[in-house]
């Protein structure tokens, strides 16, 4: 069990204590932002999954908090497993540098474990951070800053489809972006699961635009049936030579390279607009090969999710491999010892893996950290190796173990959590 520092108690937290909960993070995370304003948004939060540290000398007072979201079904490499999304860790600043962080992430673990979630991912509000806790960065992302109508390569079929604007309503279009969001097959690809994420989600609150329009959906059909969806936001501007406006996209999913032609078309060649910015896109998305210039887009990659493996066996033995593999990993956890010793990967390509602990000579030897970074199959066992992260005892088996351990498709989150 978890031990919380200076005789504070562990609380499951209700939706009765949502101010409590807005009242710490605006602590933690400043914002101009309202209370008023804050609560008239549907809390995404997982009431049942949400637990914070309280003094008892102080009812009512929380000073640390953290939550997670249920990802019971997220693509993985080959598979989809239990994930558990860890979100609203919050520490109040008067209890800082206390160890209040690390009894969190302690009870977190337990809670994964107790829920056979073998596998936690997060967002990192600083990097630096989450490393110590055994998380490894397993994704990047790309953002793009467009030009009106930047050219894209043609792509058979786009003639067929049609395409629909409106403003975004939870009942009209709750379903599809639901659907479609979720049949996305990329590694990584967290959907909103649980009601409260998707009431969240299309909740259009003033305090969302950041001074721009509210939110607009422009749905690809083929034949009548959606196969692509974008939302965005635009803010009206004028300069000198005329409108100088923006386009937000702030998600975009399609289902085939003919919806996404259509979908970035239209979304580029929006009226008194100027520039288009992305939202949160895979290294390999289609529109960077759609592109005749992907320079003139300024591209620029972010961290995305960092991943934490709880179960290493199952975790392991739950994604498939790209290429055969036989490696012994011997691995270190200072925080969750099931995990250390050594472990004998065994898989054919595309198949289902065994993961047994073993005696053997140990082939690979890193921390979970670096195998969580490697676990959606985004990063590299050779370049962790190039960096002295990870160490090849037998030579040859870091080539075969990157090789396998990489994917077709780079992991992505499209959204923060």
């Amino acid at each position: 069990m978890a031990t919380n520092p200076h005789g504070l108690e562990l609380v499951a937290l209700t939706p009765d204590r949502l101010r409590d909960v807005l009242e710490l993070d605006t602590w933690a995370f400043p914002t101009s932002d309202s209370m008023d304003d804050l609560l008239a948004v549907p809390s995404p939060l997982s009431w049942d999954r949400t637990f914070a540290l309280a003094d008892p000398a102080q009812p009512g007072q929380l000073v640390a908090m953290h939550a997670s979201y249920p990802f019971g079904n997220c693509p993985v490499p080959g598979g989809r497993l239990a994930v558990a999304g860890l979100t609203w860790v919050a520490v109040h600043p008067q209890w800082r540098r206390r160890g209040l962080l690390n009894a969190m992430i302690e009870t977190h673990f337990e809670h994964c474990r107790d829920r056979g979630e073998p596998l936690s991912l997060l967002y990192a509000a600083e990097p630096a951070i989450y490393g110590r806790y055994g998380y490894g960065l397993a994704s990047r992302n790309v953002e793009l800053t467009l030009k009106r109508r930047a050219a894209l390569r043609p792509v058979g079929g786009a003639n067929a489809l049609t395409v629909r604007l409106e403003t975004v309503s939870p009942e009209r279009h709750g379903e599809l972006v639901t659907r479609l969001h979720g049949g996305v097959d990329r590694p990584g690809w967290v959907t909103r699961e649980s009601p409260e994420l998707q009431a969240m989600w299309l909740h259009d609150a003033p305090i969302f635009r950041g001074g721009r329009e509210v939110q607009r959906i422009l749905v690809v059909e083929r034949d009548g049936e959606p196969v692509g969806y974008a939302l965005f936001r635009r803010k009206g501007d004028w300069g000198a030579a005329g409108p100088e406006g923006s386009v937000r996209v702030q998600e975009a999913v399609a289902a085939d390279p003919a919806a996404a032609f259509v979908l970035w078309s239209r979304l580029l060649d929006l009226d008194l607009t100027t520039e288009i910015t992305s939202g949160q896109l895979a290294l390999d998305d289609p529109l960077l090969s759609l592109l005749v210039d992907v320079r003139a887009a300024r591209p620029s990659e972010h961290d995305n999710l960092w991943a934490r493996i709880i179960d290493l066996p199952t975790a392991l033995a739950g994604r498939r491999y790209q290429a055969p593999v036989d490696v012994v990993l011997e691995v270190t956890d200072r925080l969750l010892p099931a995990n250390a010793g050594r472990w004998r990967l065994t898989a054919d390509a595309f198949e289902v893996a065994r993961v047994e602990p073993t005696d053997a000579s140990a082939d690979l030897a890193l921390d979970v950290r670096e195998l969580g970074a490697a676990y959606l199959g985004g990063t590299s066992l050779a370049g962790l190796a190039g960096a002295g992260l990870v160490t090849e005892r037998t030579p040859g088996s870091l080539a075969r173990a990157s090789a396998a351990f990489g994917w077709p498709v780079a992991p992505v989150a499209s959204w923060i959590f």
